[in-house]
């Protein structure tokens, strides 16, 4: 049978509806997932200084490959397309933010979109929210001096948010 016999044709066709699909589909890698463990506190470099030297260097490295400088800014961004919780990566803060001291990693999602995702990741309600200041954000005590924290702009275009684990905040 050929493509120009009724059967050959519908088999053309469904293999085109099947196949086609997977060729349009975005070559998005998995997510980087050591990112995403120390941007939710399940690993620290806080405690890791201390206690597992291997792996903070280990993790360094990791950093040092996967993201670069961008010019004198606190931020690295990623060299290539990065993801965590299925959320692109714009850019990561390896060390501190403002008076608050952890690692955190700005995402490509506004804030109701990466609160859902991160509470359902976590099987746990980021409940403790506040809006102010322009700027809207959840915390979700882990342990003693470490949080999970949220934070965006407070506004309806915004289009991404700050997603880090604090070991201690001056406040």
């Amino acid at each position: 049978m050929t493509a120009s016999s009724p059967f050959g044709l519908r088999r053309a066709l469904i293999a085109a509806f099947v196949l086609l699909p997977l060729a349009v589909v975005p070559a998005w890698g998995a997510d980087d997932v050591e990112v995403e463990r120390m941007a939710t506190c399940q690993d620290s470099w806080f405690v890791w200084q201390k206690t597992a030297p291997a792996l903070l260097n280990s993790f360094g490295e990791h950093i040092r490959t996967t993201f670069v400088a961008h010019g004198d800014d606190p931020y690295l961004v990623p060299r290539s397309t990065t993801t965590i919780a299925g959320l692109r990566v714009l850019q990561v803060m390896p060390g501190n933010v403002g008076m608050g001291v952890g690692f955190s990693v700005m995402v490509a999602a506004d804030f109701d979109k990466t609160k859902r995702i991160f509470e359902k990741k976590l099987g746990k309600t980021l409940d403790k929210c506040e809006t102010g200041d322009n700027m809207k954000s959840c915390e979700l005590d882990i342990a003693e001096q470490k949080s999970l924290t949220l934070m965006a702009e407070d506004s309806p275009k915004s289009t991404s948010t700050l997603v880090g684990c604090y070991y201690f905040y001056e406040k």
